[in-house]
């Protein structure tokens, strides 16, 4: 039975009339009036510049912004005007472009609750429908993106035969915590690939990949929301695609509200945990992670610079443990639940929340959820991971102390300690994983 596509018939008809492309760079967009028009701009003169030869398409797709970010977008458009009669399609020889040749470029609208991911099912389905052969996809709150990086995302796909590209990017040593700490090395020793960025928001990805996206059912999921980008890279390395990363420089975006932290966190974690149940036959008999090709002139680049509060962090990992300590004893192992209440009586000056145990308490979790997947009721789920956010709290607070006078990258040195502990425990991963309790 074919599935029921979610564009609108205005979309079609557009898409009816483009026909068919070749490269499609898709922008979803929420709230990003700021920064959208450069975005676009960057978009454009990455393909007038690099992919002259192709035929084209933009899409922006906004989740519901409530600010002038879709308006501005359309108006954007009108600076060429060329464009303003050919929005949706212009049929043209694809040597004859020029930076006033149009691109066919698309704005799509969103009803319903807004998400990232549910922005990303209608760029797939778009760009299968046009049987393009390369995707790329880049957020519409950058500050620091360029030409480059349009040819950086798509140019390994189509002229050296990857299939997947992911961001490598310059970041600040408090930048990203949560993919330092948890998304990477996780990542990297479950599918043993050192994908630095493996939610980085800017990816390009092959037809074949977008084949295999189509077939799933996860738009009722957390995928549809922050899951999205880790749902991508993960399906990409469970499935042995060629992979590689391309480096963009310094990513420097508008900051992320802090009212986001726990929906984010929980749903990126909620992705990743359900991801690993699907694929653990595949991540058991990965032993040891490998270096990924990597395209683009590394520079040093200074990245823009990012502050966390140790006193905030440390409070927030004592508050949680007066209220999540109860589900702390029933997920993690009684030593690791011990040295944890340890570290928990430890004064501020004196805080050391060890790689060790970090890792074997994320490992304790991922193995509750493996146990206890198919009885989760609708609210405890959400509960569990919720639970997680204070122990995250107490690790970054631990690593800002430690970190504090070291450069960026120096504090980078530290994460690879992790990753390694990460890939060291991972025997206890598999061995818990597959008990009986």
């Amino acid at each position: 039975m074919e599935k029921k596509l979610s564009l609108t018939p205005k979309i079609i008809k557009d898409i009816k009339r483009i026909k068919k492309a070749d490269i499609l760079v898709g922008i979803p967009s929420y709230n990003s009036e700021a920064t959208i028009s450069h975005v676009i701009k960057a978009v454009r003169l990455g393909l007038t510049k690099y992919f002259p030869k192709y035929k084209s398409v933009i899409i922006n797709s906004d989740c519901g912004s409530s600010d002038n970010t879709r308006k501005i977008a359309r108006n954007n458009l009108q600076d060429y005007k060329d464009l303003e009669s050919i929005l949706i399609a212009h049929e043209m020889h694809p040597f004859s472009r020029s930076l006033h040749t149009p691109i066919s470029e698309m704005v799509t609208s969103f009803r319903g609750a807004p998400g990232k991911g549910k922005a990303f099912r209608r760029i797939f389905e778009i760009a299968n429908e046009l049987r393009v052969r390369v995707v790329v996809v880049v957020d519409s709150d950058l500050r620091s993106i360029t030409p480059e990086w349009i040819q950086l995302l798509g140019g390994p796909i189509i002229f050296q035969g990857y299939d997947y590209v992911a961001p490598l990017y310059t970041r600040h040593k408090y930048d990203g915590t949560i993919t330092n700490s948890i998304i990477y090395p996780l990542t990297r020793a479950l599918y043993g690939k050192k994908i630095r960025q493996p939610i980085g928001g800017e990816f390009g990805f092959s037809a074949n990949v977008l084949k295999d996206y189509l077939k799933k059912e996860i738009w009722d999921t957390d995928v549809a929301y922050y899951g999205i980008d880790i749902w991508m890279t993960t399906m990409a390395l469970a499935n042995g695609f060629n992979i590689c990363q391309s480096f963009l420089g310094a990513k420097i975006h508008n900051p992320k509200s802090v009212s986001t932290l726990a929906p984010m966190f929980k749903q990126v974690i909620g992705t990743i945990f359900s991801l690993a149940e699907e694929y653990s036959e595949t991540w058991k008999t990965i032993k040891k992670s490998e270096e990924l090709p990597t395209f683009g002139f590394q520079s040093q680049v200074i990245p823009e610079e990012v502050e966390q509060d140790f006193n905030d962090l440390y409070q927030s990992f004592h508050r949680g443990f007066k209220k999540f300590d109860c589900i702390w004893q029933e997920i993690l192992k009684n030593n690791n639940r011990a040295e944890l209440s340890r570290i928990v009586l430890l004064q501020k000056k004196d805080l050391s929340f060890p790689a060790h145990l970090w890792v074997k308490i994320l490992y304790d979790y991922l193995c509750f959820y493996h146990r206890f997947k198919n009885v989760f009721i609708e609210m405890s789920l959400p509960l569990v991971l919720e639970s997680m956010i204070p122990l995250y709290f107490g690790f970054i607070a631990s690593y800002v102390k430690k970190t504090m006078k070291l450069s960026n990258q120096q504090a980078e040195e530290e994460i690879e300690k992790l990753c390694l502990e990460f890939e060291k425990s991972k025997p206890y991963l598999i061995e818990n994983w597959d008990k009986k309790e």
